[in-house]
């Protein structure tokens, strides 16, 4: 009977240990955040990717409570900023605003110094940019063809201004040049609002940039725009053509922009940080901001935004390689 007793009373201290233990449990899987977010973009500040960015760091503060640092660490293709990623605490507390170059450097170059699929885990696919082919009004085109019959008949003359060397603006550039069969001279700089004011103050002819930087210069008509990379058409520029209206065979690289957190970040942080971009696109001034520049929201789970990946790292490797851009 003793015996029986103290088996009994054993198993009530354990359970009542458990009971106690639960919500030491609850609050630590709650705790995330526990101190600012480090957020690092691989460009430079005023862009595109920066103002999302900061965007998204807002919002986050003011509903989790903890202050977002947006880190802009532009350099190498994005290797700089990645780099740093890979090497932080897989606590969720330093995060990487991937942009396209995360895909497109590994493709263009032969080695870089981590691995882009097992050093990071992928927390949320955020979206797309629409991208926009300007060029400027000291030209005198007005329409795709018109620019490269101008270009054909200077072979080597005109200047290609673009964001760093493996950002997507090089490689949609690098694309429609191939395609369009056109001789330039290519110069890349630390950003697109560099390449930008490149066009504009007449030291560069023609660039591809994102809506948000370029817009405004368009409507004042300091910049023409001749063509856009995505499928379809944008709505804030119904007058101007989808580049596939003119190349056929024109497309556009498949990359987008996403929230990548150091591999063996715990999975409970990772959908955390899903949710917390999915909430944010919802929210109705958010929406309204990133539909006045064309952005194109994609929220995702953690586990379909490292499918994207992968399939957007096949993709443009195989795009290098048919346009001849890794260096052999």
């Amino acid at each position: 009977m003793q015996t029986v007793f103290r088996h009994r009373l054993a198993i009530a201290v354990m359970t009542a240990a458990a009971f106690a233990a639960a919500p030491v449990l609850v609050q630590a899987q709650q705790k995330f955040p526990s101190k600012p977010i480090r957020l690092v973009v691989s460009t430079t500040a005023g862009g595109q990717p920066d103002t999302l960015a900061r965007m998204i760091g807002h919002k986050m503060s003011e509903n989790w409570g903890q202050a977002v640092v947006i880190d802009n660490r532009p350099g190498g293709g994005g290797i700089l900023a990645a780099s740093m990623v890979a090497k932080a605490a897989p606590d969720g507390h330093t995060l990487l605003y991937a942009l396209p170059n995360f895909v497109i450097s590994p493709a263009l170059q032969p080695s870089v110094p981590y691995d882009p699929f097992k050093d990071f885990a992928g927390a949320a696919h955020i979206g797309t940019s629409t991208n926009i082919l300007v060029a400027s009004p000291a030209l005198g085109v007005k329409s795709v063809k018109d620019f490269i019959a101008l270009a054909k008949g200077q072979p080597g003359k005109l200047i290609f201004a673009s964001s760093p060397t493996g950002s997507a603006s090089h490689l949609t550039g690098a694309r429609f040049n191939f395609i369009a069969g056109i001789k330039v001279v290519h110069v890349a700089f630390k950003g697109g609002p560099d390449a930008t004011i490149e066009v504009l103050a007449g030291r560069s002819h023609y660039h591809v940039g994102t809506m948000g930087v370029t817009l405004p210069f368009i409507k004042e008509g300091k910049l023409v725009a001749l063509a856009v990379t995505s499928p379809q058409r944008a709505p804030v520029l119904p007058d101007v053509p989808a580049l596939g209206e003119t190349m056929s065979e024109f497309k556009r690289p498949e990359t987008s922009h996403g929230l990548l957190a150091p591999a063996g970040t715990p999975r409970p942080i990772l959908n955390q940080l899903s949710k917390e971009v999915s909430r944010i696109f919802d929210l109705p001034d958010v929406k309204e901001r990133v539909q006045s520049i064309s952005f194109v929201t994609a929220p995702s789970t953690p586990e379909e935004y490292d499918k994207i990946r992968n399939g957007q790292f096949e993709a443009v490797s195989k795009l290098v390689r048919d346009a001849g851009l890794r260096p052999k």
